[in-house]
């Protein structure tokens, strides 16, 4: 019988306590897979079997562009085997990054979830095991085929493109801004109440040699009373910058003339560091507004938070899209 397949991370999810190393100092005890479902009964109910494996026991805020894509090839071959649907524990400290990347590459109908705990195991309350019973069933559910990748967490079902962390510690950290759940897990049955656009997905392998991990795409936040100084050296060595501006695009006017050479060199993505809402097009006109900007050659974000734009944007530099190809991807995604 086809089966979900779950692969496990590190991350919160899988914290057991303390343990020593062999030198003596304090190191994280990491659950395995089997430890995780051990803990969920309930598993036991799902009606198809859960195959585990364990891939990296490394927390989310170390994970790489290669090792989520390695991640997405091993889904890809248990799918090609018969699962049908794809679990995926990890810490939640990039987890709305990862299901992003994970989205833009993810090529089959059959589900891709990601979840994580708020709380581990070793703390009154934790949320691991039902964030994990809520994710397998999302997998195994038909109702969620086509969708791409998809964060299951405090029984509610977001998707990749719109989720983001927007609490410290909180169990109902991930949420939609823009657009609310797209599901909710309801005495164990998954109820979609939307159903997002799929895009494309981008190819797994860019072309050449040329990998996201070869490519240097900078993120600049722009703050009160800000400088040209600390734009330029961020930008420095990147081949590509995310600008998060104020409210709907807008940076200082000091700011204005070294993003226009910026971005007569290198895409400069122009998105909004609000965390919800769209960059606009043409509403403001002075000096460093989005209409000043995007006449300068930056490209419009829409919708999409600064994080997730410098993702789709490390991805399209390293399978050699021109400025044209960015400008449509981000015109789709955003």
């Amino acid at each position: 019988m086809p089966g979900v397949a779950l692969f496990t991370l590190g991350g919160t999810i899988a914290m057991a306590g303390q343990a020593r190393d062999g030198a003596g100092g304090p190191v994280v005890a990491r659950l395995s897979g089997a430890d995780l479902t051990r803990a969920v009964p309930a598993l036991g109910t799902l009606g198809v079997p859960l195959e585990v494996h364990d891939v990296d026991a490394v927390g989310s805020a170390n994970l790489t562009f290669a090792q989520i894509t390695a991640l997405v090839e091993a889904a890809s071959a248990a799918v090609a085997a018969g699962a049908r649907g794809v679990v995926v524990t990890q810490g939640t400290d990039t987890l709305e990054e990862t299901a992003f990347l994970v989205d833009l590459l993810w090529p089959h109908p059959e589900p891709f979830v990601l979840t994580g705990a708020m709380r581990n195991p070793t703390l009154a309350g934790p949320d691991g095991p039902a964030n994990l019973l809520a994710a397998a069933r999302t997998a195994a559910s038909p109702a969620a085929r086509g969708l791409g990748a998809l964060v299951a967490f405090n029984d509610e079902i977001h998707a990749a493109r719109w989720v983001r962390k927007t609490h410290s510690t909180s169990t109902a950290t991930f949420a939609s801004p823009n657009a609310g759940p797209i599901g909710q897990v309801i005495e164990g049955r998954v109820r979609l109440l939307t159903t997002p656009l799929r895009h494309q997905p981008l190819p797994l392998k860019p072309p050449g040699s040329l990998t996201a991990d070869g490519v240097r795409v900078a993120l600049y936040t722009v703050t009160l009373d800000d400088d040209a100084e600390g734009l330029t050296a961020v930008a420095g060595t990147a081949q590509g910058l995310v600008v998060a501006g104020f409210g709907v695009g807008h940076v200082p006017a000091v700011l204005a003339d070294p993003l226009g050479d910026l971005a007569a060199r290198m895409p400069v993505v122009l998105a909004s560091r609000t965390g919800s809402g769209s960059v606009l097009r043409h509403t403001y006109g002075a000096v460093g507004s989005e209409t000043d900007l995007l006449g300068r050659g930056l490209i419009n974000a829409g919708l999409l938070d600064p994080y997730k734009s410098r993702v789709l944007l490390r991805l399209l530099l390293a399978r050699g899209a021109d400025r044209r190809a960015i400008e449509t991807a981000f015109e789709q995604h955003g």
